[in-house]
């Protein structure tokens, strides 16, 4: 179906990975409809979240552009509200959108938005200490791969400096130990990566971190990988590509999970470094309205 919006407000994240005329790109989609729009530029570090704080219920769309991270405010910003989310990707990876089927070019994004055929969809966040998030909570090699990514890296090659840098973390992996308590049920295990995921898409094409994660099914799924020797790595890369379950890693789906470690430990909780050696994650169903494009019949 078809909807149209009246009013309209844009939030531009001018940091994010890609470099282009985004303004222009609104005002040449906008300038000849009926549409109230108005555009607010954030500048420091949490105006995201703020700015989107400050429009849940004073306009009938918030558009986000940006990466992941500036999605990540607003989503949770708009958490629980009627507000719809719409996304034009600006990052690097754009993990959400390429999880919601978005186009990944900004003009046919905002196309999609202003006069597609478009749809309002429910999907899951995740509650982590307190702390809201849409895509996951990284810990081990997933959380030190974010970490220790090349800035400068990472601007000249995008998505490709993350995967130099998941090299460099797997060489000097030290497994550690979790104590895992999964929807009531106690299990304890060695690995060198922990993430608990709301999303199935890794960013790069159309790879997913374990086949059949749904955003929003009222599920976690919690996925572990005991060690980063060759041949691990390269099942696990199989599983990525072909989209089928891999003996390498552990796979559980709850809706709460409680992880506790020996020592306090560097976490990812969406774009948020956090530290912590007891981590407690439970899924909040469709908590987050988001604009996606509508089913073909």
């Amino acid at each position: 179906m078809t909807m149209l919006f009246q009013n309209i407000h844009f939030i531009i994240n001018p940091a994010s990975g890609k470099s282009e005329a985004i303004l222009s790109y609104i005002q040449h989609a906008l300038c000849k409809t009926t549409i109230n729009w108005a555009v607010t530029v954030a500048i420091k570090e949490d105006d995201c979240y703020s700015i989107a704080s400050d429009l849940v219920g004073q306009t009938d769309l918030v558009v986000i552009y940006g990466g992941d991270g500036s999605i990540s405010q607003v989503a949770r910003a708009l958490c629980g509200s009627n507000t719809p989310m719409a996304i034009i990707p600006g990052g690097t990876a754009n993990i959400l959108s390429k999880e919601l089927n978005i186009p990944q070019q900004s003009q046919d994004a905002l196309a999609l938005i202003i006069g597609g055929e478009i749809r309002l969809m429910r999907i899951d966040m995740g509650l982590a200490n307190g702390n809201l998030f849409v895509l996951r909570v990284n810990m081990g090699v997933m959380a030190d791969m974010i970490l220790e990514v090349d800035s400068q890296l990472k601007e000249k090659l995008g998505q490709v400096a993350y995967g130099i840098s998941a090299l460099k973390t797997a060489a000097v992996a030290k497994p550690q130990t979790y104590n895992l308590m999964i929807d009531g049920e106690t299990f304890i295990e060695t690995g060198v990566l922990l993430t608990v995921t709301n999303a199935g898409s890794m960013g790069i094409g159309d790879m997913a971190l374990f086949p059949g994660i749904s955003i929003n099914d009222g599920f976690l799924d919690v996925i572990l990988m005991h060690d980063t020797d060759p041949l691990s790595v390269l099942q696990v890369a199989g599983s990525t590509i072909f989209h089928h379950e891999s003996e390498v890693l552990k796979h559980w789906r709850c809706k709460e999970i409680v992880i506790t470690m020996e020592e306090s430990t560097h976490y990812i909780c969406d774009d948020s470094e956090r530290q912590a050696n007891n981590i407690h994650i439970k899924i909040l169903p469709l908590a987050l309205n988001v604009l996606v494009a509508a089913i073909k019949q």
